[in-house]
């Protein structure tokens, strides 16, 4: 069958229910114990597991899509966070634990069902290249793609070996796969710490590595809305000088990126002419939402769907 299209479907951190109405509205149907689209196949961006309450459902859908082929998948920081957990290699800390609670408790921490659902995040792919349309969780970022490209596994698959190295703090896989599935971050010193969205302080901000204007620390990190200190304080106006040097090349293909992660609200509207989020929140109150992607160069508003 030859597809029509993809839709990529951004973060949905175990909220089945949301996933499903998205399906539906986008017309997929449940055939044969998956959802299907006559002439159209989904694309997940990751970050299925963690937050929302129905972890093993999520996980099922997109599963079994993926194995009947209507559905293609990315592996997302938490799907690669579970792996580590997994392994012993991320740090077992009261706000790590707190993070990846909701997965943990539904699967039973090393439970069999756990320990198969680590094998299959396993196989997710950290980037897909679709010849006209490129999909990854948080950043395209050509260099750490091509120094990943001789260590992954099949698909682009994560291996053991990979994990242990991306996860030592520094190492150029941490620093690779950082960019890949959290996008690259700029430390702010010697402004202050800022409240993030969880409302934890946090010293480094990430960059919009799709703007080709994001030259400057006002110019290309991504903060709250209206932003304040650690203390509670509005957050100091940061300078407008172009950086010595940028904490990832910034994106100027012309060929079109969709990705997930950065916590968007609001209407969804694309990043650039050539790059979209879809990750609007969906673990914390929001739609969730897919781009659907028919062949055209440039990305348009018109083609965001929500639940």
């Amino acid at each position: 069958m030859k597809r029509q299209g993809y839709d990529v479907i951004g973060d949905v951190h175990g909220h089945a229910d949301k996933l499903v109405s998205l399906l539906v509205k986008m017309g997929y149907e449940d055939r044969d114990g998956s959802w299907r689209h006559s002439d159209r196949q989904a694309v997940f961006v990751g970050d299925l597991v963690d937050r929302g309450p129905k972890q093993l459902e999520t996980v099922s859908i997109a599963r079994s899509m993926v194995a009947c082929g209507s559905a293609l998948i990315t592996a997302g920081n938490h799907e690669f966070n579970a792996v580590a957990w997994r392994f012993g290699h991320r740090k077992k800390s009261p706000k790590n634990r707190r993070q990846h609670m909701a997965f943990l408790t539904e699967v039973g921490e090393g439970s069999a069902v756990h320990d198969e659902l680590i094998e299959w995040f396993m196989t997710l792919p950290l980037w897909l290249d679709l010849g006209g349309l490129r999909v990854v969780h948080a950043c395209w970022d050509p260099a750490s793609i091509a120094l990943l490209a001789e260590q992954v596994g099949p698909g682009n698959s994560l291996t053991a070996d990979l994990v242990k190295r991306a996860t030592k703090n520094g190492s150029p896989e941490w620093r690779t796969v950082e960019h890949l599935l959290k996008g690259p971050e700029v430390s702010l010193a010697p402004y202050p710490a800022y409240l993030d969205s969880g409302g934890e302080p946090r010293k480094r901000a990430r960059w919009k590595w799709w703007d080709s204007n994001a030259l400057s620390l006002r110019s290309g990190v991504v903060l709250p809305a209206n932003p304040v200190t650690a203390t509670g304080d509005p957050y100091p106006v940061l300078p407008d000088e172009p950086l010595r040097s940028l904490p990832v090349t910034l994106y100027t293909d012309e060929i079109p990126v969709i990705y997930g992660h950065f916590w968007e609200t609001g209407t969804p509207k694309p990043s650039s002419r050539f790059t979209a989020c879809v990750d609007y929140s969906a673990g914390k109150g929001g739609p969730l939402v897919a781009y659907r992607w028919s062949g055209e160069k440039q990305l348009t508003a018109e083609n965001f769907a929500s639940s």
